[in-house]
């Protein structure tokens, strides 16, 4: 996984599948399809909808890093 920008970033199915019930683990399901996360998702995943959640809804672009860390603090990370 090395030609991406933070490879230690990136998991494996194995490595999740073994880490799945760690307490400190948070797993953030995003998708093209919004309704992806309500079909069936990994348990304990957060989902988050990217047209709602991860776009300002004013200036019509990505969160600003304050709204970003908002959206994560209310999913718990």
């Amino acid at each position: 996984m090395s030609e991406y920008a933070r490879p230690e970033m990136l998991v494996s199915t194995e490595w999740l599948a073994q880490h799945l019930h760690d307490p400190g683990l948070r797993i953030v399901e995003v998708d093209v399809d919004t309704s992806a996360y309500e079909q069936g998702h990994i348990p304990g995943a957060v989902g988050w909808n990217w047209q709602t959640q991860l776009c300002d809804q004013l200036r019509r672009d990505i969160l600003t890093k304050e709204q970003f860390e908002q959206l994560m603090h209310e999913s718990g990370i």
